[in-house]
């Protein structure tokens, strides 16, 4: 038999699950994904609308910010106002410069500000931009100082936001 392309269908052809019982249990069962049909992405991620993106909002926290220092980071952050567009809430931004390393280690001390951020929860009544940028120390660290020192650093802020 010929199709459109041209080329000829063998007679040893696959036949379809209806006709060849192997086949068909070589199919997923019905309402089971297929692994890569699964999420991969955790329950818990660090959400969209928590993080800062925009280059613009970078340089006005660093600019007009204050500052908190703490041994494996230093933390910028900017209280917004009620009038800003911005929604409310925290949201944090991380800069890792190339001079504390390749991107591996970069993206590792990314991932473990990220995720001592995530376990440290937002405070719901501070409402500011906060960026991180780690030492290179960080990637050394024990991860229960590191959060501890994120921690930290959102009660300053915490504190801050409650006397303005």
């Amino acid at each position: 038999m010929l199709h459109a392309s041209g080329f000829g269908e063998s007679q040893t052809s696959e036949k379809s699950s209806e006709e060849n019982p192997e086949a068909r249990s070589l199919e997923p069962e019905a309402g089971v994904l297929k692994p890569e049909a699964r999420s991969l992405k955790p329950a818990s991620r660090f959400p969209k609308q928590r993080r800062l993106l925009r280059h613009a909002d970078f340089e006005r926290v660093y600019k007009q910010g204050r500052r908190h220092f703490a041994a494996h980071m230093t933390v910028f952050y900017l209280q917004r106002g009620p009038d800003d567009k911005a929604p409310q809430g925290l949201r944090v931004g991380f800069t890792v410069g190339r001079v504390l390393g390749g991107a591996v280690q970069r993206n590792r001390m990314k991932r473990r500000l990220r995720e001592a951020v995530r376990l440290s929860g937002f405070p719901p009544a501070v409402s500011a931009d906060v960026v991180i940028n780690p030492k290179r120390t960080l990637l050394t660290a024990d991860f229960d100082e590191v959060r501890s020192q994120v921690a930290k650093a959102l009660q300053v802020i915490e504190k801050a936001a409650k006397s303005v």
